[in-house]
């Protein structure tokens, strides 16, 4: 039997750029959304639009980023270059030039000294561990009866923790384990306090406290070795570590984190009319939690279209802006380029313009007509001169030869009718007219006989 052998060739799906690029993003959009990175600034260009645009890199890559106006304007801490910062946001893509980017919605600086990196490595050790994952926290109990502190007995810490819990619930059973907080064997006291009460079972509740100090004074509870005994304690912790700003390694493994010793006080147990207005609290909560969720479903069929539609235009605005952007940055850069052009260009033409000046033409020519009008004028005098003398003595000569000379030594000068010179009796027959020309007048005659 003859065997056909079949092939079967997949539909071949063509996609427009538009499609590949909102593919990508849509895809961007459920993996990067709403994620941190860190690394340092560089690159920081804030331009006239209100945008904010810079690169984040470490010593592996680097990855530009873009801030828009309105977050730009929010932002407590102000990009710079070279810092090196903890960047929330999520990746987009810029379809104009096919890359992507980070768009920045918060910006935090990150520590530079020994004792915050190693606070930053051991913090990530210990989350790789669990130390701080939420689902090992405990809850506290309601109604504390027998409470347990840790914290150094001379301190203020102390009788402040005592007086509050006193005054907020009397009769409680409060027992210290004095430990030094600050220096030298102060970790190892901090571990033995909470072994202490874990083995004993008999707090219900574990206060590790301590004023507030610098990072220096609070590194005890930034050791591993009191991160670890807080988290092998049976009994839940509080850490209550200096003031509200004061973030410690303790703080992350504890229970529960209070802002200040005085307020774990606070927060630990409740007074009796804190528990009836609780109550009171409650039912009204209810009532008006019943009322609210009713109107927010109603609010949400109509507000999940219109929430995504403006979620759509703010995006769609943002890349046309950063496209202004772009072409704002090429106009610019065309036009400086275009001026240098010109001013190279007119440099150009001023030197050809010095070259071929006429005015230094005109001063040589000027001085060459000069010399030469005063060479032509002492030869045209030296002409006349000759001229001059030639003429007197031509003058002097024809003086001699005037024949009025000789006629004013008595002597005439006979014309004939024809103006001809009479030298002969046969020039002027009888009967012509004659004129006889004297020195200085004439007379005419009449020839009678010759």
């Amino acid at each position: 039997m003859e065997q056909t052998s079949l092939s079967f060739v997949p539909d071949r799906r063509i996609y427009s750029l538009r499609e590949l690029s909102d593919g990508i993003r849509s895809a961007l959009d459920r993996n990067f959304a709403n994620i941190w990175i860190a690394g340092e600034i560089s690159g920081t260009k804030a331009v006239p639009s209100g945008h904010c645009y810079f690169s984040l890199k470490d010593s592996d890559a680097q990855i530009k980023c873009v801030c828009w106006k309105l977050t730009y304007w929010r932002l407590k801490f102000k990009p710079k270059d070279g810092v090196q910062v903890l960047v929330r946001g999520r990746v987009d893509i810029y379809e104009q030039r096919s890359e992507y980017q980070f768009v920045v919605e918060a910006i935090e600086p990150q520590g530079h000294g020994a004792l915050q990196l190693a606070f930053e490595q051991l913090k990530q050790k210990l989350l790789a561990d669990g130390l701080f994952d939420s689902a090992r926290k405990r809850p506290l109990p309601l109604y504390p009866q027998r409470i347990g502190i840790v914290s150094s007995p001379s301190g203020a810490v102390i009788q402040d923790f005592i007086e509050i819990l006193s005054r907020r619930f009397p009769g409680l059973h409060i027992r210290l384990f004095p430990a030094r907080v600050q220096g030298p064997g102060s970790v190892e006291d901090v571990c033995r306090g909470l072994d202490y009460f874990g083995r004993s079972n008999w707090a219900e509740v574990v206060v590790v406290a301590r004023g507030g100090g610098s990072i220096e004074d609070l590194w005890t509870f930034n050791e591993e070795a009191v991160a670890r005994a807080i988290a092998a304690s049976p009994v839940p912790v509080v850490s209550a570590i200096g003031h509200e700003t004061d973030v410690t390694i303790a703080d992350f493994v504890a229970d529960l984190r209070a802002p200040t010793p005085s307020a774990a006080a606070e927060m630990i147990v409740c007074t009796r009319q804190e528990l009836l207005n609780g109550i009171e609290a409650a039912r009204s909560r209810a009532t008006r939690s019943i009322h609210y969720r009713l109107s927010v479903l109603a609010r949400r069929l109509q507000e999940q279209a219109i929430d995504r539609a403006q979620s759509l235009l703010h995006r769609g605005i943002s890349r046309r802006l950063q496209r202004v952007d772009d072409a704002d940055d090429h106009l610019r850069t065309a036009i400086r380029e275009a001026l240098i052009a010109r001013e190279r260009r007119r440099r150009e033409l001023e030197e050809r313009l010095r070259y071929f000046d006429l005015r230094p033409r005109l001063r040589r020519d000027r001085e060459r007509l000069n010399t030469a009008s005063f060479h032509a004028a002492t030869l045209i005098r030296q002409h006349l001169n000759q001229r001059r003398q030639r003429f007197e003595t031509a003058a002097t000569k024809l003086n001699q030869l005037n024949p009025r000379l000789v006629l004013s030594r008595g002597y005439a000068i006979v014309l004939n009718e024809t103006a001809g010179i009479v030298r002969h009796a046969a020039d002027a027959p009888a009967g012509t007219s004659i004129k006889i020309l004297l020195e200085k007048d004439a007379l005419t005659a009449q020839v009678t006989e010759a």
